[in-house]
């Protein structure tokens, strides 16, 4: 059996959104955006780089500044302190006095007596005030006004380690004993005076600001400086202009139809000895006609045997001979009874069950590294060809390869679903169309790795046309079945995990 929705409808942006700029936000209902990222619930999102997180930092500093008359960097330092929470810092100032409110801010009050300029030298004239760190007298000194003044080399090295070994930023206080005043802003990048310490500074404060708002998340891509802005928290796909798309509601890789909090609990999931006996079947299998050992180079699953007059073809995942293999692969065998799980021990069917899925995860995630070598290789192969291909007749094959990894994560977390799942009808369905798509990745997979010469591109291509379109199909299918599901609460889900 096998249950096709249709995509859901199209819904406008709320009209209440004014103050989004629509040019540079991004909604999920754009007719350009992959199946996986339309959303009929008006979600939106903006990506952001360091140099927009520093312009909404300071218009956010000018707001509360000219309400409560204070310089920019007192407004900046109380603002860190209420974690960027102007209406909190608000309520606060107005129902404490300025000496209560400025005390618990750690900040100087400004509206005592006007006390000596906080970041120019204390003692200009050299005299025999001392360095509040190495005691030297007879240096030009400095501070932050609370009468603690240190000599430059002193602030230089107490500000690196501050930052560097301790990792602090917005919370970096004088140095004076029993001084709680905190290092504002200008002051830090007045006295640090070294290139790296006042880059490393920024970009903690910067961190430190997305972090506390809970509308923004930095892209967990490696290198990447970007942070996503939406209008409101939820599980959805965003992705990132360096091209990484993960879930805004929990941080990681984009993970539809598993649900947050049951990837967590799989991620955490530790079964004994599982681990390695995960790999060794990963990795290396017996042939089923000759016995000898292979092990997978390869994201696809169709397999042949290299040793000398066997050539056997065969299933990686299910080890039956390729051809009509699909009746029973990759289903899992439920049993019917309901076994009682005790606390710290795991049942034998709990162990195959997550043993089932776990190699199939594994596999899938594995094929994913392995189909990145695709891209060079196909480029590679057709470098080889003895005639000229424009880039626009080549397009199709990086989109293959693109559908193919969209299939396969997919795949990776239709694993994690299941394994929470309770079987019913309704999970009959959804094997039905998790097995469907599994084919139609593998047929992809193993089309992508077929020798192309100049006498069969044309063919090639549009074979691999034709079953990128099959696989979103079948892929929409299998997503749009879960939805539904999820809506209709047709989904029952096991509870006696272990974690």
């Amino acid at each position: 059996m096998s249950s096709e929705k249709t995509k859901a409808s199209q819904i406008s942006i709320n009209s209440q959104m004014e103050n989004w700029d629509d040019d540079e936000y991004t909604n999920f209902v754009s007719p350009e955006k992959p199946s996986h990222l339309v959303e009929p619930e008006g979600f939106v999102y903006k990506v952001l780089s360091v140099g927009q997180l520093e312009v909404l930092q300071r218009d956010i500093i000018d707001n509360v500044k000219n309400v409560l008359d204070l310089s920019q960097q007192i407004t900046r330092t109380i603002l860190n302190h209420f974690k960027w929470d102007k209406e909190r810092l608000l309520e606060n100032y107005f129902e404490s006095s300025p000496q209560e409110f400025f005390r618990l801010t750690h900040v100087l009050n400004p509206f005592e007596q006007e006390r000596p300029n906080r970041t120019e030298p204390s003692n200009p004239s050299l005299d025999n005030t001392s360095c509040i760190i190495c005691y030297g007298s007879g240096k030009k000194l400095m501070g932050l006004g609370c009468g603690h003044n240190s000599c430059a080399a002193c602030w230089k090295q107490y500000l690196a380690n501050k930052t560097y070994s301790e990792g602090q930023a917005q919370t970096i206080r004088c140095p004076g004993v029993d001084c709680g005043i905190l290092v504002d802003y200008a002051s830090f990048l007045m006295l640090a005076d070294d290139p790296k310490v006042v880059q490393r500074y920024k970009q903690m404060i910067t961190n430190f600001f997305v972090e506390c708002n809970p509308l923004m998340r930095w892209c967990p891509a490696p290198n990447c400086t970007h942070a996503i802005e939406a209008n409101y928290m939820e599980p959805k796909a965003v992705e990132c202009k360096c091209g990484h798309q993960f879930c805004f509601g929990c941080g990681e890789n984009w993970h539809e139809p598993a649900s947050c909090g049951y990837l967590k609990k799989w991620l955490h999931i530790r079964v004994e000895d599982l681990e390695t006996s995960t790999w060794i079947n990963q990795n290396t299998k017996a042939c089923p006609n000759c016995q000898v050992a292979i092990q997978k180079d390869g994201g696809c699953d169709h397999m042949i045997c290299q040793n000398f007059s066997c050539y056997y073809e065969f299933c990686w995942m299910c080890l039956q001979s390729w051809k009509a293999h699909y009746s029973n692969c990759k289903l899992f065998e439920e049993k019917e009874d309901n076994r009682a799980h005790v606390a710290l021990q795991v049942s034998r069917d709990l162990r195959d069950r997550y043993s089932h899925y776990k190699v199939r995860y594994m596999n899938q995630m594995k094929s994913m590294e392995m189909d990145q070598m695709l891209y060079p290789n196909v480029q590679a192969k057709v470098d080889s060809i003895q005639m000229e291909i424009s880039s626009i007749e080549l397009k199709f094959l990086r989109n293959g390869i693109d559908v193919l990894s969209q299939c396969r994560s997919t795949l990776m977390y239709s694993y994690v679903f299941a394994f929470y799942l309770k079987k019913n009808n309704q999970k009959i369905i959804f094997e039905d169309n998790l097995k469907d798509l599994e084919i139609a990745t593998e047929k992809i997979s193993d089309f992508l790795g077929k020798t192309i010469r100049g006498n069969n591109l044309y063919d090639i291509k549009k074979r691999i046309i034709e079953l990128s379109q099959y696989c979103q199909q079948r892929r929409n299918v299998l997503l749009s079945h879960v939805r539904e599901g999820t809506e209709e609460e047709w989904w029952d889900y096991i509870k006696e995990t272990p974690l």
